[in-house]
């Protein structure tokens, strides 16, 4: 059914003190999109590892914008996104082809979820030729940058992607990017496996499609992963060390 809807130093000083989790203030229109009763129980026991309101705090959601959830996988931030930007706002949610050809479950969020919301769009289509809407304030991504880097793809898939987000987005709109850590000199090689990607590979080929680097948060970081196992591994999984960058198309 769809859903409607003064001393700066010393305040640094004490964020710091407070730690990475406490120096992201959560506005109240994002605690009130987590707390979306329609949120499946299995979303929200992911919530303390995926600190979503924090990292959407971090890419500066705010209601009646455009966004996209760049491969929305089973819809997590879908769901999230779309009470976060209300009824005046609009979500896309792009699935690829070549994920629902991989597993079927991928094809069946792709129409379940935005069935259930009034203001979530699917969207579908090989990576190679995305396609989207213009005039977006976001593009958020969340552990699937490095896809991009898979060997069954063609080299220059990153590339096209990064491409087309910069024509999509608003002169000011946000890129996000959240991935998992790779091992320092790992290569593009770790994308196939052991799903990670080195950030300031991700950080190149973002900013030479004409993307500015904003900032970083220390929100998902975890020194205690070894960024050598694969992310799929009972071991580390739901704990891998992970990185959130946000870029901004120049204004």
């Amino acid at each position: 059914m769809a859903r409607k809807f003064l001393i700066p130093a010393l305040s640094a000083l004490m964020l710091a003190a407070a730690g990475p989790a406490a120096a992201q203030a959560v506005p109240a229109h994002l605690t009130a999109a987590l707390a979306d009763k329609a949120r499946p129980a299995a979303d929200v026991g992911r919530d303390a590892a995926r600190k979503p309101a924090e990292l959407l705090a971090f890419a500066e959601v705010q209601p009646g914008e455009k966004v996209v959830d760049l491969i929305m996988g089973g819809g997590y931030f879908t769901r999230i996104l779309s009470a976060a930007v209300g009824p005046a706002g609009h979500v896309w949610a792009y699935q690829p082809d070549e994920f629902v050809k991989f597993d079927a479950k991928y094809g069946e969020s792709l129409k379940t979820v935005p069935a259930d919301y009034g203001n979530v769009t699917g969207l579908s289509g090989g990576l190679g030729a995305l396609d989207l809407p213009d005039g977006l304030d976001l593009v958020l991504t969340v552990q699937n940058y490095h896809d991009l880097h898979l060997t069954p793809f063609p080299k220059d898939t990153a590339a096209k992607v990064n491409a087309e987000v910069f024509k999509s987005l608003k002169p000011g709109g946000f890129y996000v990017i959240v991935d998992h850590v790779a091992a320092p000199g790992a290569g593009l090689e770790a994308a196939m496996k052991v799903h990670r990607i080195e950030p300031q590979v991700v950080r190149q080929e973002v900013e030479a499609a004409g993307f500015q680097f904003v900032s970083e948060t220390p929100l998902l970081r975890n020194d205690t992963d070894p960024h050598t196992a694969n992310v799929f591994d009972p071991a580390i999984r739901g704990k891998t060390d992970q990185f959130a960058m946000k870029f901004k198309r120049p204004e």
